[in-house]
This record gives C-alpha cells, sequence and structure tokens, in this order.
C-alpha cells in the first residue's frame, strides 16, 4: 500500500515576489510552511540576491515545471562599472579594478553583440555540474576548474538609464542565460570590469509582476481567503500548447495509459498541425493528460490526478 503523504492537497500555481537575500529553496520552504501543502517545488532558480517573479508550483502543478523552464524570461538588472568580483555580483569580494567608465555611445555600440544566439561562460559561482560537482563547490573549496561556454539566446537587451559609475538594462532570454556574465562580458568589451548590483526578475513565461504576490501577502491569503481566491489553475502555464477535448470514457482511458488513434479526434486538431505535437488533453475546464501525437496515435505521457 502506498504511503499517504502529510499535508494538504493542493494543486496548481503561484508566482511569489522573491524578496532580497533569500534563496529561492527557503521560498519553496516557506510556501510549504504557510500551506500545509504536500507537495512544493519552483520554476526557475533566483539569486540570494535577486528579486522578482518566482513560480510556485503546488501538487499536480509540478508535472508541468518543466513547460515554465523552458519560457522566456525578462530580467532588469544593474551593472557596475570598475571592479570584477568573484562571484561577477554584489556578494563577491574584488579581485581587480579599474578607472575606465563607458559612456552611452559606447554601450550601445556593444550591446548589439549581445543579441541572439550567443556563445556564454556562466560564472565560477554557479549551479553548472562540473565532474557531478556544483561549480560553486568547486570554486568554494579553491579547486581549479574550468567552465565550458555553452549557447544561450538573447531576444532583447537595452539600455534604461546611465550613471557615471553604473548602468541599468532590460534583457529577455533563453532559460540558462546568465544574466552575471552578460554584465561581465559586457564590461570586458568596454574596456573595463562589471559585476551586477542589481537583478530583478520581471517575467518568466505567463507570469509577470503583477500577478506576484509576497510571503506577507501569502500568509493573510491562506488565512482568510479560500484556495481558488489565490491558487492558479495547473494550465496557466499550459496556454500556448494546444486543447483538446474529451469525453469522459476517453478520459479515463488516458487516465489508465490507453493510447487514441489520431483520427479519433482529427476534427479537433487545425489541418496545419505537425505530424508530432504535444497536447493537453481536456474533459470540460478538468486537465486530464498531456499527450503527445505520433505514429497514429494520442499517447498520454503526463497524466493528472485532479
Amino acid at each position: 500500500m502506498a504511503r499517504r503523504r502529510k499535508g494538504i492537497k493542493i494543486d496548481g500555481w503561484i508566482a511569489i515576489d522573491k524578496p532580497y537575500d533569500m534563496g529561492s529553496t527557503k521560498v519553496v520552504g516557506k510556501c510549504r510552511y504557510l500551506t500545509k501543502a504536500q507537495k512544493v517545488g519552483h520554476a526557475g532558480t533566483l539569486d540570494p540576491l535577486a528579486t522578482g517573479v518566482l513560480p510556485i508550483a503546488f501538487g499536480e502543478a509540478t508535472k508541468t515545471i518543466p513547460f515554465i523552464m523552458d519560457a522566456r524570461k525578462t530580467y532588469q538588472f544593474t551593472v557596475n562599472w570598475g571592479e570584477s568580483r568573484t562571484t561577477d555580483d554584489l556578494e563577491g569580494t574584488v579581485l581587480q579594478t579599474s578607472e575606465t567608465r563607458p559612456d552611452e555611445k559606447g554601450i550601445l555600440e556593444q550591446i548589439k553583440h549581445f543579441s541572439g544566439r550567443i556563445m556564454q561562460k556562466p560564472p565560477a559561482y554557479s549551479a553548472v555540474k562540473i565532474g557531478g560537482k556544483r561549480a560553486y563547490d568547486l570554486a568554494r573549496s579553491g579547486e581549479d576548474f574550468v567552465i565550458k561556454e555553452r549557447e544561450v539566446e538573447i531576444n532583447d537587451l537595452r539600455l534604461l538609464s546611465v550613471e557615471r559609475d553604473h548602468a541599468t538594462f532590460e534583457m529577455e532570454c533563453s532559460k540558462g542565460t546568465y544574466v552575471r556574465s552578460v554584465g561581465r562580458d559586457l564590461a570586458a568589451r568596454l574596456g573595463t570590469f562589471g559585476y551586477i548590483s542589481m537583478l530583478r526578475r520581471t517575467k518568466v513565461g505567463a507570469f509577470d509582476l503583477s500577478s506576484t504576490i509576497s510571503l506577507v501577502k501569502l500568509e493573510e491569503l491562506v488565512h482568510s481567503a479560500p484556495l481558488e481566491e489565490w491558487i492558479l489553475n495547473i494550465v496557466t502555464v499550459l496556454d500556448d500548447i494546444l486543447a483538446l477535448a474529451v469525453t469522459k470514457e476517453q478520459a479515463d482511458l488516458l487516465k489508465h495509459g490507453g493510447f487514441l488513434p489520431r483520427e479519433y479526434l482529427t476534427e479537433s486538431l487545425p489541418a496545419s498541425s505537425p505530424a508530432e505535437l504535444t497536447v493537453r488533453a481536456m474533459e470540460g475546464d478538468k486537465l486530464i493528460a498531456l499527450c503527445e501525437l505520433d505514429s497514429g496515435y494520442i499517447k498520454p505521457v503526463r497524466v493528472f490526478n485532479l
């Protein structure tokens, strides 16, 4: 007999405006403590010194975390000029200094190189794994190691403001893009050093700052408002995935791992649908399963117990 999970069954999403100097894992722990939920996870780690949108998944919503992890993200950040630091941000110790301060013209010229698909080396203090170990653990222990460059995509990088010692930017990018590396590498192109002194994530997929709540507000809501007033539906992160309506009989078949013939739902599919496609099977407004259309069949790959 399966062990019964302790806590309250809650299924859905919230977006927390992560406070400064608090790690993502601690935010998850606080959400679990406040809600007494059985299962809680987060989508997209933020550094302790970063603030902003941190999507939190409850219960069955944790099965959809990969979809929000793959979503584009938007950040606002400030680069302070004239110092390189061990962590490439405010938390690190100073390694090198420079008296060079870039002007607006120079910055605008160099940010053109941070567009589209580029190669980027993650910071030494990052969660990248090297030989099975996290880079930040190796860095803290003083070990020598090399982090390989990897390809990331920057959809947009805009200059928002310029002061003598710092400049503020807004960037939309793919998963895996390190803002600290952008600040470091941009400074190098400008003939100086730089580190991130402020970082705020303003959007992750369907979540933006307008949809966030603070941990203080969450504590108020769980004690004063019904669940449906503060939890967001699981499908919030699946809006861009084609929905297929299924009957109760079809839903029961999918929930037990059964396949449906593709032609069974041909009328629901756009004529331009590719041969292989991920769809969400819906019985009314209830999410039944995420399915793959392949080889003439509709196959469940994630079933939801809602």
